[in-house]
């Protein structure tokens, strides 16, 4: 029990024996860091002076460097201020001398004019004197020469201006003839070369294409076939292809008529092909005509594309191309008309390249001139005006429809383009071998013509031109007036339509002129 105590009192000691050290360790401790504490603010306090003080000494130095480089620059600056100054001074200084040199330059040359306006109106003045006595002297010589005349001074004036006005006229007139001449015969040469040259480098042989209306047959025995029993199978030929089948006692050959040649052409083909065959009746016929149909139709449009594109040509309507396709199974005396047109349209665009002009116009008018045969079986009227319809409905402008409808020369061309295209189908179709019409049957066909336009009263004499295509008519003017004459084309036309057979459309034109004659001996 008294251990127990002892010890806790022992325990009890310590602990308030180490607290008490403890206290007085943590004092000591405290004393101890709060010196060093100051100490180090003291040390910081220091530092921070020196610091201030170096910054100070630093913004210092600055500062009077600051002063100086600005000084230093305004110092330049003025300096260059200066010498700017200097250098306008020196240019006004320069300025004010040359104007005064200028001002007295100007006062010396006012009193070198003052001087000369006085002599030359001392010399006006003589003048106006000697203008006076020539004025008298003048008068007193018309007065003598009226005299001596017996004409007044204006009646000689005007007698003097005849006769200089009328012999300027003269060797005006001479001169102007001299220059027609001159530009007539330089129009003709190089008209010719043009027209060579076109003809040079378009040298395309030409074979006359005739065509066909008739059809071979194996033997005379295949007409029966043909025609079938009671009729039937020629009625279906006919029917199908609108073409007339004439089976006479010709040996082994069928006609086929029609105005439509490509309705012939679908006829003969499908006439060869079913006697080819064998199997000919209504069935067979039919078919046989509807894919010919479809295959003639494939190669109109094709024809037509390739002559286009081959021309280099583009925007033509569809349907135009499609005549153009037509115009393949169309001849004109012999000439297949699509050859024809593509010939003209090569020949136009050569020569309008040779003179300056839209070879591209010249081509497309060239193409589709003679587009109207295409259908003229269909419609009534000239080719050439169903040909100028037909572009216009389709949107050609107007400088292709006018070459069109006058390349035939019914009327006048607004373009040269034009007047290329009638050049170019005029040569094309008098190219050797392009026509089948023979010289005989040509100069027959003139002479009728002639023959028909001197047998009307009045007429005295006549002249076939351009191929046949034009007869001019020159009438006596003491017998027939003007009025007559129109009613002498209208009967001259209405007799070359009844007793001429020609193509296309012939001209009559009738002239009636007086002519008075003098001759100077």
């Amino acid at each position: 029990m008294i251990s127990t105590s002892y010890l806790v009192v022992v325990l009890v000691a310590a602990l308030a024996a180490g607290f008490v050290l403890s206290f007085l360790y943590f004092k000591v401790n405290m004393t101890k860091k709060s010196k060093e504490i100051e100490q180090h603010a003291q040390k910081l306090l220091q530092d921070a002076e020196k610091e201030a003080n170096n910054v100070k000494k630093e913004a210092h130095l600055e500062a009077t460097d600051t002063v100086l480089r600005l000084k230093t620059e305004a110092e330049k600056e003025l300096k260059e201020r200066r010498s700017e100054l200097n250098a306008v001074e020196k240019r006004l200084r320069q300025r004010e001398e040359m104007f005064d040199r200028k001002i007295e330059q100007l006062e010396r040359k006012e009193n070198f004019f003052s001087k000369r306006e006085r002599e030359l109106g001392n010399r006006e003045k003589g003048l106006q004197e000697k203008e006076s006595n020539y004025e008298t002297l003048l008068k007193k010589q018309n007065e003598v020469l009226a005299q001596l005349s017996g004409l007044s001074v204006e009646d000689a004036r005007k007698e003097l201006l005849g006769r200089v006005e009328e012999e300027s006229r003269f060797e005006a007139a001479k001169l102007a003839k001299r220059i027609e001449d001159e530009a007539a015969e330089a129009a003709d040469r190089k008209a010719r070369e043009i027209l060579s040259l076109a003809i040079q480098r378009y040298s395309n042989e030409y074979v006359a294409d005739y065509t066909i209306s008739s059809v071979s047959l194996p033997s005379d025995e295949m007409k029966g076939r043909i025609i079938g029993r009671e009729g039937r199978n020629i009625r279906t030929l006919e029917a199908a292809t609108g073409v007339e089948f004439i089976v006479d006692d010709t040996p082994e050959t069928v006609i086929l008529s029609s105005f439509d040649p490509v309705r012939r052409e679908i006829a003969r083909i499908s006439l060869e092909r079913l006697i080819t065959d064998g199997r000919i009746h209504p069935a067979r016929i039919e078919e046989i005509v509807e894919k010919v149909r479809k295959e003639i139709d494939s190669t109109i449009k094709e024809e037509g594309e390739k002559a286009v594109f081959d021309l280099g040509l583009h925007g033509i309507h569809h349907e135009l191309v499609r005549l153009i396709g037509r115009l393949k199974y169309r001849t004109s005396y012999g000439q297949n008309v699509l050859q024809h047109s593509r010939e003209v349209a090569y020949l136009a665009g050569i020569m309008a390249g040779e003179l300056k002009v839209d070879p591209k116009l010249a081509k497309r008018a060239g193409i589709l001139h003679d587009i109207g045969k295409a259908i003229d079986h269909e419609i009534e009227g000239t080719h050439q005006g169903i040909g100028a319809d037909m572009a216009r409905k389709y949107g050609e402008n107007a400088k292709v429809v006018n070459a069109i409808a006058v390349h035939h020369g019914e009327g006048d061309p607004t373009t040269v383009e034009a007047s290329l295209v009638a050049a170019a189908d005029a040569l094309s179709a008098a190219r050797p071998g392009a026509r089948k019409e023979t010289l005989t049957d040509y100069v027959k066909r003139v002479e009728k013509l002639e023959e028909i336009a001197t047998s009307v009263e009045g007429v005295n004499r006549s002249y076939a031109i351009q191929a046949g295509r034009e007869v001019r008519i020159i009438v006596k003017p003491e017998e027939v007036n003007d009025e007559l004459c129109a009613q002498i084309s209208r009967t001259l036309a209405k007799k070359i339509e009844d007793q001429l057979t020609y193509p296309g459309q012939i001209k009559v034109t009738v002239i009636r002129e007086s002519r008075f004659v003098e001759y100077a001996k």
